[in-house]
């Protein structure tokens, strides 16, 4: 163990001086806009109730309740824990729903999500729309 300890070591080492010498320069800060110029809103879309009952109903019928639970950790984290953790935005329902679709790990701990390749796109929506809905309640 100790003779992989000192390479592996290194290697962090190595890689920490690695990403520290490929960050992104800080950027200056935007110029303030003109009160007449247009600007973007970035507000998330409203929840649609029937997208959230259709991801509750895709749930209850899905193998995730094998690892998640709504307000308890099990395997992977409780869904309550992944709303607080990612607040409704078209984006976060776009990385969750790939992570769904295409497994992950790291986020939650070590254990990895397995792949659900089957899953329609738009099914993993409404069931991420669902979980994320659970922060507003």
């Amino acid at each position: 163990m100790k003779r992989l300890a000192i390479p592996l070591f290194l290697m962090m080492c190595v890689m920490g001086t690695v990403n520290a010498q490929t960050k992104p320069a800080a950027r200056k800060p935007a110029a303030k806009a003109s009160p007449s110029a247009k600007t973007k809103t970035t507000a998330a879309p409203a929840i649609k109730p029937q997208d959230i009952e259709e991801g509750k109903m895709l749930l209850t019928k899905s193998d995730c309740l094998a690892c998640h639970k709504v307000d308890t950790k099990v395997v992977g984290p409780a869904y309550a824990d992944v709303a607080k953790k990612y607040p409704y935005s078209t984006a976060n329902v776009d990385l969750l729903s790939s992570k769904i679709i295409n497994g992950g790990s790291g986020t939650w701990g070590a254990v990895p999500m397995a792949a659900h390749p089957s899953l329609a796109a738009a099914d993993a929506k409404k069931m991420v729309t669902y979980i994320l809905s659970l922060n507003a309640k």
